[in-house]
Formats: C-alpha cells, structure tokens, sequence
C-alpha cells in the first residue's frame, strides 16, 4: 500500500499538506510505508490488532446482548505532532489544569466567582457535579484535579480547540502505552529513524503523583487503585495501572475504616491506606453520605478523607468541572483566576439556558452539535447535520424540558489523518485527549489518545460508538546544531 491515490480532500490532513506531500514531521513516515513490500502494512496491521487482542485491550459495553466485552480496534498509521506544536499544548493545558484547580477550590471555600458574578450561581447550585458535602474540604497538597483527561479537536484550518474537560475518572491511557508497545514491536526500524517522545513512563509519573499527596504521617505510603469490578468498562485500564504501578487493586469491600483509618483487609490482617486512585465516580464512593444504597463504596471513607487520613484522587467533587455548560466560562476562569488570556480556545458554544441562545439553537439544529451537560461517551448528543427530522424534533423538546442541562456547538470539520479501512487508505477524522498529572507540578504526558471515528465520514470517536484509536507521536525537540 502506498499513499499515491490518498486525497486529503478540503479537509486539514494531519499528516499530508496536499496529496503527494506530507508535512514534514511525516515525511520520515511516508518514505518508510513506502519501502514496504506489497502487502506488508497489510500484514503489519492484522499483526498489531492481533498483539492487542492477546494483551487483552478491551474495553465493556453495557447493555449489549452478544457480550460485554470488545477489543478497541486500532490502526497502524500514526497521528505525529511537531514538537514546537506540542510545546504550544503543553504550555495551553497547564495553563487551563491550573485555573480549573483553583476554580475548583474556590466553589468549595470561599466562592469569589459566584459573589463576583462571573459565573451565575445558579448553574453551580444546579449542576449534577456539585457535591455540597464537599464544602469546606480541603485535599492533600490544596490539588483537586490530580488526573486530568483534556479533549482537544482541530478545524479545518488546523486550529487546535478544547473539546471538553474530564476530571472525574478519565480512562484510555492504557491503550497509550500499549498501542505504542505494539506499535514499536511492529514497526521497529521506524522508531529508530525517527526521534519520537516515549510514552513509557507514564505509570511512573503517576505513581509520584499519588505518593506525593500521602499524609505527611506516612514513611512508606500504601497506594492502592479502587475500581468497581469487572464490569466496569474500563477494568482493564484499572487492573492495568495497578500491575504497572506495582500496587494493590482493590474493591470497595476490600476496604473498611477501622479506628479513624481506611484499611486494606489482607491475608495478614488490616494494613492501612494512604493514599486512594479512585475509578469510581463520587456517587458511589461512601454510601453514609452520598447514594445511600452504593454497594461499591467503602462506609466512613468520606470522615477520614475530610479529617487529612487518606488522600483521594481524583478529589472528590471535581466533577463540577467537567460539567459542559460549566465549560463554558473555562476561558473567564483563566482571566478572573491567572489575569491571562487563554493559551487554548473553546469551541464556540450556546447555552440553552439563556433564552436568546436557547432561541438560537432551536432554529439551527439541522447545523449544531447539541449535547448533555453530564453524558459521555458520545451518548446524550445530537450531530444535527446527521440526524433525522424526528431525531431533531425529539431533541429539541428534551432542550425545551430542561433548557439547563444542554449546551450547542457549531459542527467542527475535524481534521483526519491517513487510516486503513479495508485495504485503501481513507482521511478519518480523529481528536486527541492529553493526560495531565497535577502533583508537585503539573505534568503533561507527551502524546495522548487519539481516537478516530473508523466509520465513513463519521465524527464520533468514541470506542462505544464505533470508533478505534491511532499512536500519538510527538516528536523530540531538534538540538541546536
């Protein structure tokens, strides 16, 4: 396979400028395809989703009736990202990490941004993410937001936006370093011609996030890594981290408080806790204080969490900000929090709250993407050029019935990059989450996951919703001659 008929159309192609010449961070990548004997990237590809398949990269749909369980397909041609581009993400995502910190802290103390109207309180007091027990909490090392999962999108024009925030239990960074794993297995002489960032150190990173927010009364920290089970659909993503991290992975019955201290029951009795990576959402996680019948938290976790007992990350009530229309008002964050302007925009976006907007929507749906303020997963969202009459009637009425809870975009035409579908190459469309460790200092993971909608002409990328993931290659600074 070469890329002599691959035509990147009107679209920004990530990978070539137009047909015939790739950009120069893939011209490395180009050349080395096109050495290939005939067939081989065929092979290659069967040989890397295969390698997938025996890691046991999979991912669980709930309410699927031929099974939970599914591999997350992958494709063997790379997203690549110059380092000087990379060095602009970097330096936007610890810009807006930052603020939504202090945002954060600020909802749940002394509220400045309500009293001083720059968000209305309204929307605080109403959003599903806000956890009034958490009032007057304050989590190991003043950080909330240890784990961040950032979705950045491009325009046609190559604009880089952000998407959405997720603060709560952000998943896929599994699949970042085993794609490239597998990718350095399959491809082995390209990663030695082209200087790309590693990816492999991840789990230690995080390992120093985490033991970095221990109690200070703690020498030797235990850290463990809580999950919901087997069903959860990111378990493997759970199980994963806690074998590389070389800690426990543990259930909610696994742990009890006992003596003012979360303990881990082990086969040589109680062994305390220091320091908790939840994976499970805040609802859950202490059934005295939140959903009462959760049978997947530990009770009289959140007293000794509040007493300075145990750390947890992410902390609990950070969902606020993965709100969507909260959103919103990230950019008015940066400037009432850091006096700067944002290194990384929005996306566009209307609140259906406000009646003018809401107005506005209704009478465009057939050309906005409308979503859920707390869905995921590509669930809970309308891409009006795509959906039907009915669908949109449908939509506009669950707007109208709860105008707080939506938000509307303008549809994006995302950039694409080069993947294989059948035996040709065709531009699919993709996005990027970075992950963000929030520790000592805040660390951004060089890469993160690309997903790319592997249907025709689709925009959405979620595993759930039929969408695979790419390597994310971001390439090493050049040295000064």
């Amino acid at each position: 396979m070469r890329f002599d008929t691959y035509n990147p159309e009107e679209f920004y192609d990530e990978l070539f400028e137009d047909p015939q010449s790739p950009r120069p961070q893939g011209q490395g990548l180009v050349e080395s395809i096109h050495q290939l004997a005939e067939g081989e990237l065929l092979q290659r590809q069967r040989a890397a989703q295969e390698a997938l398949c025996k890691l046991g990269a999979t991912f669980n749909v709930y309410g699927e009736t031929e099974g939970t369980e599914r591999i997350f397909p992958f494709d063997v041609i790379p997203r690549i990202i110059s380092a000087q581009e990379w060095d602009y993400l970097e330096r936007g995502l610890k810009q807006r990490i930052h603020s939504l910190n202090l945002f954060i802290d600020d909802i749940y103390h002394e509220q400045k941004i309500l009293k001083d109207k720059v968000i209305p309180e309204e929307l605080i007091r109403s959003a599903k993410g806000y956890l009034p027990p958490c009032q007057d909490l304050n989590p190991a090392k003043g950080v909330w937001c240890h784990i961040t999962g950032t979705d950045l999108v491009r325009d046609r024009n190559g604009q880089w936006y952000v998407l959405e925030d997720n603060l709560r239990c952000p998943s896929g960074i599994s699949y970042v370093l085993e794609n490239r794993r597998v990718m350095k297995s399959t491809f082995p002489q390209i990663f030695r011609k082209i200087p790309i960032q590693p990816v492999d150190e991840y789990p230690s990173h995080l390992l120093g996030t985490l033991m970095h927010l221990a109690p200070n009364t703690s020498n030797n920290p235990t850290v463990v890594v809580l999950t919901p089970g087997i069903y959860n659909s990111a378990y493997f993503e759970h199980s994963y981290l806690a074998q590389q991290m070389g800690v426990e992975l543990v259930e909610g019955r696994d742990l009890v408080v006992v003596d003012g201290y979360l303990q881990m029951q082990t086969t040589k009795g109680l062994q305390r806790v220091d320091v908790v990576y939840r994976r499970l959402d805040d609802d859950f996680i202490d059934p005295t204080v939140f959903r009462a019948n959760s049978q997947l938290g530990i009770p009289g976790l959140m007293e000794v969490y509040r007493r300075g007992r145990v750390a947890i990350a992410n902390a609990l009530g950070t969902g606020i900000a993965d709100d969507k229309v909260i959103y919103a008002y990230v950019p008015a964050m940066i400037h009432y929090y850091l006096g700067e302007d944002p290194i990384l925009a929005n996306v566009p976006t209307y609140l259906c709250w406000e009646e003018q907007q809401l107005q506005h929507v209704l009478a465009n749906l057939d050309r906005l993407v409308v979503k859920s303020a707390n869905e995921s997963g590509g669930y809970g969202m309308l891409i009006g050029t795509q959906a039907t009459e009915a669908e949109r009637q449908d939509f506009a009425q669950r707007i109208q019935d709860n105008p707080r809870n939506y938000i509307a975009q303008p549809t994006l035409c995302l950039s694409r990059v080069p993947t294989i579908v059948g035996e040709e190459f065709l531009g699919c469309h993709v996005d990027l989450r970075p992950y963000i460790l929030y520790g000592q200092d805040i660390y951004v993971h060089p890469g993160g996951l690309t997903r790319v909608a592997l249907k025709k002409g689709s925009l959405v990328v979620n595993s759930s919703q039929g969408g695979g993931s790419k390597d994310t290659w971001v390439l090493c600074q050049e040295k000064n001659a």
